[in-house]
């Protein structure tokens, strides 16, 4: 990577128009040495350094007393494990690592629980939060359509409305999208039509051709007077974007602000990445999914055979509480946070449609585990089958058992997985369940095309999930999240199709395929599998 990178400039390339406000990251050992990236982990290096250079003082000071005071420490930190509200796979790994390195590990446990660095961020949270119930508005009457066509998914809204204060929308128009490039063109064209403003929020922002099309259009609608916002995750500032993109992109007429960048203090805050992606047009339309902002998304190239991803577009009442999502972000640093209700009750009050959704959100903070409850419920609740696409598999024992019991009980549960994966190691940990699962009937896919992204759940021809959430750790705990819950809406069948053209191009993996596994791989997740929960 380089530091330096060349002014404004643009370029074409043969599919069309792209604008880039920087050039490539540059790669070599010395260009990272450098670069900011290599500045920041060496100030981060320097801290650990001076932390144990003064425990070790400390450690001298009370020599006589060393072993006592780290042993009552220990003792303290352990009763404090045992009594959090965590599952038992992490505190198990919590109590591995302790065991292992007893006070490095301990240190470690007591710098995640204080969350040291996040304390404003979560009151800052907890303000936008209760600021912003008075947007969304429970919806009588569309609560009772979804209980007409299915009581189990009336029972779930009644729980999302109580813990994530989430409405449910009747007469949503929703399009789904097999493919990343699938929702590109309709990004393109939903995108055109902009008249009053843009907002998206992206985990991944990548200059290339999709992002440049895409700042095409940014950058004309923000010339004609739309409102332009742009929200990106901080990760990107160290392998996707120049440290100055903001002003770069304010320098056009865009807004941006970047979720919690990386900077050289040592603090767990760094853990909670803002993992969403949505696209919010003048109130009236919303995409949903896991397609980021990057050209292996659409296929453009090609990192991982195929890219299988998914999306969802949204048209209709839901989209007001999207906009709520996005701005509690934008939002979220203001002392005094802006008039939500000049984006909402734009879109088109003529829409009627089948089925009913409900839209939610995920973070850190959410006590109750909203995202891994939703999916439980539906693997509790289904009756015929449940399908699932994810792109890593890291369970902790409430999903575990929620996925073994529908299997026994008659459920048909597939899972579908990469056949090529983008992190060897989290693939290896993956395939340390499959065993378990199998065994309880369980039927796990392999995309042989390519590297599966989708993070969807569809269950009995009425009811699916589509959005940001994999079926790991991070997603479930550490990362803010969002998603759609359709029931009985014609999209549902889009969904089955999707899963069904996946299932013909993939290979069943069986306990014999298992057991002839390679043993490195075996040993590297039964290894990983020991420490899941802190990954």
């Amino acid at each position: 990577m380089s530091i330096r990178h060349n002014k404004k400039r643009k370029t074409k390339e043969k599919n069309g128009k792209v604008i880039r406000l920087a050039a490539k990251w540059k790669s070599g050992f010395f260009s990272v040495i450098f670069s900011r990236f290599g500045l920041v982990i060496f100030l981060l290096l320097m801290q650990i350094g001076v932390m144990m250079s003064v425990w070790s003082f400390l450690k001298d000071l009370v020599a006589d007393y060393i072993l006592v005071i780290q042993g009552i420490f220990e003792v303290i930190v352990i009763i404090s494990l045992m009594n959090r509200p965590m599952s038992s796979s992490a505190k198990i790994s919590w109590m591995l690592l302790i065991t292992a390195m007893p006070l490095s590990g301990t240190l470690f446990y007591v710098w995640t629980t204080v969350e040291m660095g996040y304390g404003t961020t979560k009151h800052d949270l907890v303000r936008i939060n209760e600021q912003s119930k008075k947007y969304i508005r429970k919806n009588d009457a569309a609560a009772k359509h979804l209980r007409s066509i299915n009581r189990e998914s009336f029972a779930l809204a009644k729980y999302l409305n109580t813990y994530n204060s989430t409405a449910v929308y009747e007469n949503v128009r929703t399009e789904y999208f097999p493919f990343g490039e699938d929702k590109f063109e309709r990004m393109l064209e939903e995108l055109e039509k902009a008249k009053k403003f843009i907002f998206l929020e992206y985990f991944i922002i990548e200059e290339g051709y999709m992002w440049g099309r895409i700042l095409d259009i940014l950058t004309r609608k923000a010339d004609e007077g739309v409102e332009v916002r742009v929200m990106y995750d901080g990760t990107c500032d160290f392998s996707k974007l120049p440290h100055d993109y903001p002003k770069r992109l304010r320098s056009v007429g865009i807004q941006c602000r970047v979720w919690e960048r990386i900077k050289p203090v040592i603090t767990s805050s760094y853990n909670y990445r803002d993992h969403r992606k949505l696209l919010i047009i003048d109130g009236k339309t919303a995409f949903c999914g896991g397609i980021n902002l990057a050209d292996e998304y659409i296929n453009h190239i090609q990192k991982f055979g195929q890219w299988k991803d998914t999306a969802v577009m949204i048209e209709g009442a839901a989209v007001d509480e999207f906009t709520v999502m996005f701005l509690k972000m934008w939002n979220i640093k203001e002392s005094e946070p802006e008039d939500f209700s000049l984006f909402l009750g734009k879109y088109d009050k003529s829409i009627h449609c089948e089925g009913c959704v409900i839209p939610y959100s995920e973070s850190p903070l959410n006590e109750h585990q909203i995202a891994e409850r939703v999916y439980s419920d539906i693997l509790y609740t289904a009756k015929e089958y449940v399908y699932i696409m994810t792109p890593y598999l890291v369970l902790d024992d409430e999903l575990m058992s929620a996925l073994r019991f529908a299997a026994e009980r008659g459920v048909d549960v597939r899972i579908v997985m990469p056949g090529i994966p983008d992190k060897k190691i989290i693939w290896a940990l993956g395939k340390n369940y499959y065993r378990y699962l199998i065994k309880a009937g369980v039927r796990i896919f392999e995309y042989k095309p390519g590297f599966v992204h989708s993070k969807i759940f569809l269950s009995d021809n009425i009811k699916a999930v589509v959005g940001t959430i994999n079926l790991d750790y991070r997603s479930l705990y550490h990362h803010f999240e969002c998603a759609l819950y359709l029931c009985g809406t014609p999209s549902i069948k889009d969904i089955q199709s999707d899963f069904s053209d996946v299932f013909s191009k993939s290979k069943e993996i069986t306990i014999d395929s298992v057991k002839h596994e390679k043993v490195i791989i075996k040993l590297t997740g039964a290894v990983m599998r020991l420490i899941a929960p802190l990954l």
